[in-house]
This record gives structure tokens, C-alpha cells and sequence, in this order.
């Protein structure tokens, strides 16, 4: 196989469960790169909260690739936007309002901040603006206005609420947009164009790419659409069980360097 591009998720994935990237992660993605293999980390994040592991694994330039908010940006690292799937202003009032019927915690992003619509935030926004770098601001549902540029929508809330909402949500939510779970206390709505597989093979296409020529290596239920996608698609060991039964090979946890063993077993032949 000749993999060319290795896409991959941060949480859970390239990151072990203190959030670190550990230098066998860091010298396996070196090795390849020198190898000419680009490598394009694929979040739910803005790119505010990637910057800091380009940074360590000196991934920058115009030349260089993040995919962001769960596929629903694809950008350069110098911030040129390439495609960009949001979420319009009837969404999120119909979304917001799913929020107050089964009483969940709900923010949108955008590529500047949180905008959460409950005065007492989540415990789980206070975190998510931490991880991604970026503020929080609470406006009410009448604050927020059509020309806002919304990248996603999140019900934010502990496992238990999310667990319920998952029920309760009608199914013609997620035939008319990209409805998933990407962390136990998260559901994110995007886009229906919006999703890591999706950007993800527009992206490969724009540098002349297949799916044949990539890997991508995920855990959640927000990185299954590009595992799907990849000719090589690699599941966490310590990933969900529809990951692991999409990919063509299972690595080892994140707390295993499984991202460096993947890497080193299928493009650095170590």
C-alpha cells in the first residue's frame, strides 16, 4: 500500500490519557514525514487547539493541512481556509431548541469562541474551552443573530443526559444534518457535507490523492467516517467497538503509543 497522507484524531488518539504526546508518537511521524508523508491532524477542534502539537511535531506552512471542528473546516496551517461546511441559522434554532425540550446544556462554535446558551455553563464547556483555546461567551438564544458563521453546534452535558438525549432525539435531526457522539459528554451537530471522512477525501482529491493512499487512525464515534474512508483505517485499541470493526487493522491504546505503532508497522516498516 502506498500511503501518502496519514490522518489523524488528537483525543484519545494521538494524545495518551493525560493529554500528551509522547516522543515515540512524535519520532514515528518524523520518520514519516521524512518519508514524504504528509500528516493532517483531524479534530473537533479549531485549529487554535491543534497549534500547540503541530508545534511539538513541526508540522506549519501553507503547504501543510488541520481538519477541524469534526471535518466540518479544512484549512492550511497558514489559515487559508479550503472548504468550509456550516451550520445555518435555522439549525441552530431548531437545535438550540432540542436543547431546552430534553433539557441539555448547549453551546455552538465558531472559529473565535464558545457561545454557550445557559447562564450556568457546563462543567464540560469550562473543559472544552480549555483544550481548544478558546473563550467562552454566554449569550441568550435571542443574542445570537443570522450572519454569525457557526462551524457546530454541541449538546454538552454529563454521560448520563447525553445517554437520554441520544434516545430522544428525533431521527429527522440526523437525516438532515451530521449528528455524533464524539466524547461520552458531547453530541456534536454539523453540516451534512461536514464530517472527518468527508473533508477528509475532498482534501486528498485537491492534492491528487486516493483513498488507497491513506491511512487514518481514530477511537470515537466522530472519527468512523474517516476510518471507513482510509484504504488503511486504523482503530485505537482503546477505541469504541464500531471503530474497531470499520478499520482494517487494530493498533494498540493511546496509552501504548498506538498511533507510533501503527505508523511504524504500515509506513515506516520498523
Amino acid at each position: 500500500m502506498d500511503i501518502k497522507l496519514i490522518a489523524i484524531d488528537i483525543d484519545g488518539t494521538l494524545l495518551n490519557d493525560d493529554h500528551e504526546l509522547t516522543q515515540n508518537t512524535i519520532d514515528a511521524i518524523t520518520a514519516a514525514r521524512e518519508k514524504g508523508v504528509k500528516v493532517v491532524l483531524c479534530t473537533g477542534r479549531p485549529l487554535s487547539g491543534v497549534k500547540p502539537y503541530l508545534d511539538k511535531l513541526a508540522i506549519d506552512g501553507k503547504e501543510e493541512y488541520a481538519i477541524t471542528f469534526n471535518g466540518a473546516m479544512a484549512q492550511n496551517l497558514e489559515g487559508t481556509v479550503i472548504t468550509h461546511h456550516t451550520l445555518a441559522y435555522d439549525d441552530f434554532l431548531l437545535t438550540e431548541m432540542y436543547s431546552r425540550k430534553y433539557n441539555a446544556h448547549y453551546q455552538i462554535e465558531t472559529t473565535d469562541e464558545i457561545i454557550a446558551t445557559n447562564q450556568e455553563l457546563s462543567p464540560f464547556t469550562i473543559g472544552e474551552s480549555y483544550l481548544v483555546r478558546l473563550p467562552i461567551v454566554y449569550k441568550t438564544p435571542e443574542q445570537i443573530t443570522n450572519d454569525l458563521t457557526i462551524s457546530k453546534a454541541m449538546f454538552v452535558d454529563f454521560p448520563e443526559v447525553i445517554d437520554r438525549l441520544k434516545t430522544e432525539l428525533p431521527k429527522s435531526l440526523s437525516e438532515d444534518l451530521y449528528v455524533v457522539q464524539s466524547e461520552p459528554y458531547f453530541i456534536e451537530v454539523m453540516n451534512k457535507k461536514a464530517s472527518k471522512g468527508n473533508t477528509l477525501s475532498e482534501l486528498a482529491e485537491q492534492l491528487g490523492l486516493t483513498a488507497e493512499n491513506v491511512m487514518a487512525i481514530g477511537d470515537q464515534g466522530n472519527d468512523l467516517t474517516m476510518v471507513k474512508y482510509a484504504g488503511m483505517g486504523v482503530a485505537m485499541g482503546n477505541g469504541i467497538d464500531d471503530v474497531k470493526a470499520a478499520a482494517n487493522f487494530v493498533t494498540k491504546t493511546n496509552q501504548e503509543n498506538g498511533v507510533a505503532y501503527a505508523i511504524n508497522k504500515y509506513v515506516n516498516e520498523k
